[in-house]
């Protein structure tokens, strides 16, 4: 039997890729706790918000680089949860490495796009066959005047949840 989530999206796609978006936005309690706002949750693809808040800041006033690197660890998340959408609930997914690199400050909200490398249907295919899917998130973080404040690479494991 199919999960609930699988059917819904073989009916509606776009409303399961809002519900996800809406479920990371409430569940991953660091994320939450950072005030990451995740704005769109597409296949393979994903925006998330990092408010400018005084929580946030470091000791010369701007992001903190761990706050810009959580926001760019949550955005490629949401990326390959949109790219699994069909088998989101069947997969167990980690981030396995990252990189980070910082050309600018960030003086104010900052905006994470993620996109998965590869394409979708290729990785979904591979972790039903293989058991397993190995990719890489490329994710680019840019201040509210479009300034590039980080540039991250997360490598990413899904496998099949072991039963």
């Amino acid at each position: 039997m199919r999960p609930l989530l699988s059917i819904v999206f073989m009916v509606a796609p776009n409303m399961t890729y809002d519900l996800i978006r809406k479920q990371l936005s409430k569940t991953v309690p660091f994320a939450r706790h950072a005030g990451i706002e995740m704005e769109k949750v597409e296949k393979g693809r994903a925006v998330a918000l990092l408010p400018f808040r005084p929580e946030g800041l470091n000791h010369i006033g701007t992001q903190h680089a761990g706050a810009l690197f959580t926001v760019g660890e949550a955005a490629p998340g949401a990326a390959m949860a949109g790219a699994f959408a069909p088998i989101l609930l069947e997969i167990r997914p980690v981030a396995a490495e990252a990189a980070i690199r910082f050309p600018a400050v960030a003086k104010g909200p900052v905006r994470a796009e993620a996109q998965v490398k590869g394409n979708a249907d290729d990785l979904v295919s591979a972790v039903t066959t293989d058991g397993k899917s190995v990719f890489q998130v490329v994710v680019n973080l840019a201040g509210e005047d479009g300034t590039k404040v980080a540039e991250m690479t997360v490598d990413r494991h899904v496998s099949m949840k072991r039963s």
